[in-house]
């Protein structure tokens, strides 16, 4: 087993995942089976209970596991599927050691985090980079491992202390440390700077580790001299600094360093199959689309695009399908209702959602904006504009429908109103009232098809039903489908009971869909989710 780590420097947000994923893909160029672990110093055990704004989407696993989104870019570029064990937290880690106490398994030694945290994080890795990932049974051959947050970050310190025993643990020759550092743009004339970088890597250095890449982001590409002056201060040489300046796409980000002689320093052969032909075909295709098409994102999340990151590549993806650049015109939920205070930004939000080209209302919780999401679903029925509900986009679209269609007034969720005059939504009755983290229902679920045809069964293509990622406490009112149904919303897709309603679609409308689960979660470059892709056929005029 070959083992890449992946770590960062200076501050966060550099790139880390896409740097450890783009990784991946040389390596899987090479016909190389390619795994992921994600190490999260926090203490959750889990990003399921975290906000949005904290810490941006929560990624969800075939196996029910909520975690960081950085997963969603592995299993997107290297086309795995992942499980939660390889988001590997503190919290995770700590509960592993406590319980092994408690059970009595360390022999009335003093538990010490050196060296039976470090130890225990080592055999996580171990374990779970032999685990088959690529939908085989095959080991995989190689693991990329992503340490989350800083070098020098207090809370990473038993990782890197773990990560250094861990090279002789299975020797130096199969790992390969990767820091990923800034390297600032100065002053008028544009001056890199390579004091931060440098100062990273002493202190990682200090700490037992000596990176054998150095992964440099900046905005514009090194110079010869900036490389040169990092490789004699790093203890690296010139060849292995990388630069990952800014490109017009992320799918850039491996051929740049495929071209920079990465491959050569793994020593491993990137052309050995085709994908890096067919990653450059589709990373320059995304360059020259002009064309553009506009999706209104009703959400409550959008000052922070990471808390939909799943859902702006899945648009992505459907939009390289259909040959048009994506443009996503933010609309904040709360601006669209009737007594939003502020005029401007009212007349802005209903402004945008009317010249758009789609409509899509993705899911979040609480009930702060979801009457603006109940008006965009509205706006969208009654004109006939393409619509796409995700979750609590399903469930506001409901609503809708039963006040405007059924005359049901009072119609609402119980999220939102304990007592509504009619419950549309209703939560779930298996689920915990009490416990918020790993309580919903999680993971890969089968939705079987309740008619033999309609237009996202079409686009799903061949088979009884299909499988996908759900999370979620709430559900449609089983007792109103039967009068939804009768008026023309009808539950085209529903669980293996027949009562829990996964997929609607409107009749004598040309995109009106609404699904339970998160189709976001496994859409790939290359291989859009069905409906995402119905969304922008509709919206260009090619469904």
């Amino acid at each position: 087993m070959k083992y890449v780590v992946v770590s960062g420097g200076v501050l966060s947000g550099l790139g880390k995942g896409v740097t450890a994923s783009s990784i991946g893909v040389l390596l899987k160029s090479a016909g190389l089976r390619v795994t992921s672990i994600k190490i999260d110093p926090y203490l959750n055990s889990d990003a399921g209970t975290m906000s949005p704004f904290e810490h941006g989407e929560v990624f969800v696993l075939d196996d029910g596991g909520e975690v960081d989104l950085d997963l969603g870019n592995y299993e997107r570029f290297l086309d795995i599927n992942l499980r939660k064990n390889n988001n590997l937290t503190t919290g995770k880690i700590y509960s592993k050691v406590i319980e092994a106490e408690r059970r009595g398994d360390y022999l009335g030694k003093t538990v010490q985090v050196i060296p039976h945290v470090t130890d225990a994080v080592q055999e996580w890795i171990e374990d779970v980079a032999h685990q088959p990932a690529d939908g085989s049974d095959e080991i995989p051959d190689a693991c990329i491992i992503e340490l989350g947050g800083t070098v020098g970050d207090i809370e990473s310190s038993p990782y890197i202390e773990a990560l250094r025993q861990f090279q002789f643990r299975v020797g130096r020759e199969n790992v390969t440390f990767v820091h990923v550092s800034l390297v600032p743009v100065m002053g008028p004339v544009g001056e890199q700077k390579t004091k931060p970088t440098q100062h990273t890597v002493k202190e990682l250095r200090g700490l037992g580790i000596t990176p054998d890449i150095l992964v440099c982001r900046s905005s514009a590409p090194l110079t010869v001299e900036t490389r040169e002056k990092l490789a004699a201060f790093c203890h690296v040489s010139p060849q292995a600094v990388m630069s990952t300046h800014d490109v017009p796409n992320i799918y850039h980000v491996p051929l740049m360093l495929q071209e920079q002689g990465l491959c050569d320093i793994l020593g491993v052969d990137c052309h050995a199959t085709d994908l890096l032909k067919d990653w450059k075909t589709m990373a320059y295709h995304l360059d020259t689309l002009t064309e553009a098409v506009h999706i209104a994102m009703v959400g409550k999340y959008t000052d922070l695009s990471d808390a939909y990151l799943s859902v702006i590549k899945s648009l992505q993806h459907a939009a390289m399908a259909v040959d048009r650049k994506l443009i996503i015109d933010w609309i904040e939920a709360s601006h669209l209702e009737s007594d939003w205070k502020n005029e401007e930004e009212q007349a802005s939000a209903w402004s945008m959602l009317k010249k758009a080209d789609g409509v899509l209302v993705p899911g979040g919780f609480g009930d702060r904006g979801v009457e603006g999401k109940i008006a965009a679903a509205h706006y969208a029925r009654t004109t006939q504009t393409p619509y796409l509900g995700i979750c609590l986009g399903l469930q506001v679209a409901t609503i809708e429908f039963c006040r405007n269609v059924l005359g049901l007034e009072g119609a609402n969720s119980t999220e939102f109103d304990e007592n509504p005059s009619t419950a549309a939504v209703i939560f779930m009755p298996e689920i915990s009232k009490t416990h918020l983290g790993g309580t919903m229902r999680l993971g890969t679920r089968p939705t079987l098809w309740q008619v033999d045809e309609c237009k996202i069964r079409t686009l799903y293509g061949d088979g009884d039903a299909v499988d996908e990622r759900h999370r979620h406490r709430y559900e449609v009112n089983p007792d109103l489908i039967e009068r939804i149904e009768a008026e023309g919303l009808v539950f085209v897709g529903k669980d293996e009971t027949g009562q829990r309603c996964e997929i609607f679609e409107l009749n004598d409308h040309p995109y009106y869909v609404g699904v339970q689960y998160h189709p976001e979660f496994k859409s790939r470059p290359g291989r859009p989710s069905p409906p995402f892709l119905g969304l922008l056929k509709d919206s260009t005029g090619q469904l």
